[in-house]
């Protein structure tokens, strides 16, 4: 238990149901850890299954409702964690330690924004998104995934009040074929932005991060990196900045200012 801050929490499965392929959307029931986490921030989550594997599995979360004391989490399938997670269902118990990180940061002159997600990088997206409504901040969106089968997202930003959605596929089966970063662009000639936050694959945040420079816009990133420990004590995920330091993913960030990274 935590008395405020980072720490161990039990959870409750509510729900655990596929959204996309290869995408499932869990809801678990979490009063303290749904009432701490800020946008942006992180979990751990100890997926049982396999007494072998002792690491928890670091996801960030979509939404976190303090008043049902829920947690929701859009995440991958892509390995035996994630599997395991996936097969927990309703009822099912764990625990997750957080919330864990920085959150995405509201910049009070903020007046438009944009949000840029690729693939499952629209979980810590869709919870910018909210943070910025509750805030009353108008924002559009662009959304891109590999193909329409794989798209999650687009409807909850709209659902959310986004002005504009962009959506993208690599195989142009759903929205224009090609990369976040051409509808991205075409935003930017229409519109005066006062931030863009993305996450992503690093290739296409690193687009995004050119794209705020060049049109001289703050640009926040949601990295990504490998954990270990989660709370900066192994030095596993270290993100390497501009200046020639490193800094770690799991406590500094995950969330930067794009111009600290080191592309």
């Amino acid at each position: 238990m935590s008395a405020g801050g980072l720490g161990v929490h039990e959870f409750t499965v509510v729900s655990n149901e596929s959204v996309a392929d290869g995408l499932m959307r869990i809801v678990m029931s979490s009063p303290e850890l749904a009432g701490s986490l800020l946008a942006g921030q992180f979990v751990n989550v100890a997926v049982p299954g396999d007494a072998s594997q002792i690491l928890r599995i670091p996801l960030s979360f979509s939404h976190s409702d303090a008043r049902a004391g829920t947690v929701e989490i859009v995440y991958a399938v892509v390995g035996d964690g994630t599997r395991r997670l996936a097969a927990m269902a309703p009822g099912d118990r764990s625990t997750a330690v957080g919330p864990c990180g920085s959150p995405w940061p509201s910049l009070p002159a903020a007046r438009h924004a944009c949000v840029v997600a690729g693939g499952v990088g629209v979980t810590p997206i869709v919870a910018c998104a909210r943070m910025l409504a509750g805030a009353g901040v108008a924002f559009d969106a662009v959304v891109g995934a590999q193909t329409a089968g794989r798209l999650w997202g687009a409807d909850v930003l709209e659902g959310l009040g986004a002005g504009t959605v962009a959506v993208t596929t690599d195989d142009g089966s759903a929205g224009r074929a090609g990369f976040t970063t051409d509808a991205l662009s075409d935003l930017l000639a229409e519109h005066a932005y006062d931030v863009i936050y993305t996450c992503g694959p690093e290739v296409m945040m690193a687009g995004v991060a050119r794209l705020a420079r060049e049109a001289g816009v703050p640009c926040r990133v949601s990295m990504e990196r490998m954990m270990c420990c989660g709370f900066g004590a192994c030095g596993t995920c270290n993100v390497a900045m501009a200046d020639g330091s490193y800094r770690s993913c799991c406590k500094d960030g995950p969330v930067f200012d794009a111009e600290e990274v080191a592309w």
